[in-house]
């Protein structure tokens, strides 16, 4: 009732989990544009609380956007994740919706039960639906009775329409020959830049200053990000592929592999002189090096560093971008090209705002 008479039908109770790198670009995102939406849409979208590793904030209507870091920064409440959920997640208020911008693990574990209890999900946070495929099936199972909303386009391309254009082909009945391209913004950026004039460790730490690594290089030079990327697309085409089914060229040194993060950044130089011969032995030859991944619907799953021919259409993309080509019984002989900037924290908070905005629409908001 009290929803009814005081509360536009479209508020929805928001908790932002993970204000870093895309968190806080998405924070900055709704500050600018919430005024707009609430005016022009009677879209209330109320930041409720925002939680990171240590410590969370809380507020019982709205967190004022404008001012949001300064008082996250000054909260002296400590992290709990049920006790966040718990104040999220109000009766009186129509909808509510976790955002989850981390790389955890941790979080995603609670996915399932979130669904279950009628919360919504929006996420760029691949662990979920590239884990254990129990219990990917488990989050299905969760989403439809709770029915709740989960979605997370951003898992794949950032901003990219890359699984709904997946799912579109799907359900429309069209039949997925393959799928394959370049899948990360990381790795394209890298070898975009790398010609041998700077070493490949400088261009990784460039990268990774530039925030468009995960928080650990290795989840990107290791493959296992493009990885868990074919297997979200494969679980949309309906393969019950897991990480152990795709075959991995790993970028990362063997020696490297357990180190702590500083030192991995700190140790990569000594490995350039091994990544110069193979960039020469590629031009040699009148290629370039890319680093690619595909599926087919066969469940074959590949991912590492090729060489290409010069001309090759995945070749010559901009910086970040991703490309991707689908091979279809409808777009057999021309196939389908989703192509753009595919990582950094503008075009990835972009792709989870986006998302909230299509949950929204969903919930009957007319935008």
């Amino acid at each position: 009732m009290h929803a009814g008479l005081y509360l536009s039908p479209h508020t929805l109770s928001i908790g932002v989990i993970g204000p870093g790198t895309v968190g806080r670009v998405l924070l900055d995102q709704l500050a600018a544009q919430n005024e707009h939406l609430r005016r022009q849409f009677r879209l209330d979208l109320r930041v409720r609380g925002i939680m990171g590793a240590s410590r969370m904030l809380l507020a019982d209507a709205n967190i004022p956007m404008h001012d949001w870091r300064t008082q996250y920064q000054q909260s002296t409440r400590a992290a709990d994740i049920e006790r966040f959920v718990e104040h999220v997640r109000l009766d009186y208020l129509p909808h509510t919706v976790l955002v989850d911008c981390t790389a955890s693990e941790g979080v995603a574990a609670h996915y399932a039960d979130w669904l279950a209890a009628g919360i919504h999900i929006v996420t760029p946070n691949k662990k979920a639906n590239s884990g254990d495929y129990a219990y990917y099936q488990r989050l299905q199972g969760a989403r439809r009775s709770g029915a709740s909303h989960y979605l997370y386009e951003a898992t794949v391309g950032a901003g990219l329409p890359i699984v709904q254009t997946l799912r579109d082909l799907v359900q429309t009945g069209d039949e997925i020959s393959s799928i394959e391209g370049i899948f990360s913004g990381t790795l394209a950026y890298l070898f975009n830049l790398y010609d041998g004039g700077r070493g490949f460790a400088a261009i990784v730490h460039d990268a990774r200053q530039r925030g468009f690594t995960e928080p650990d290089p290795r989840d990107d030079l290791s493959g296992q990000d493009v990885a868990r990327k074919l297997i979200i697309l494969g679980r949309e085409m309906g393969l019950p592929l897991e990480l152990k089914d795709v075959k991995i060229e790993s970028l990362v040194p063997a020696e490297l592999a357990a180190d702590n993060i500083e030192e991995f950044m700190a140790h990569l130089p000594r490995h350039d002189v091994a990544m110069a011969r193979r960039l020469s032995a590629a031009r040699a030859r009148g290629n370039v090096l890319r680093y690619t991944g595909k599926l087919t619907a066969a469940g074959d799953a590949t991912v590492g560093l090729q060489e290409l021919e010069a001309k090759h259409p995945f070749a010559n993309i901009a910086l970040t971008d991703n490309v991707v080509r689908f091979a279809t019984r409808r777009y057999r002989d021309n196939p389908l090209i989703v192509q753009g900037p595919g990582a950094g924290p503008e075009v990835t908070a972009g792709g989870v705002f986006a998302d909230l905005l299509r949950l929204a629409a969903y919930l009957g908001a007319r935008l």
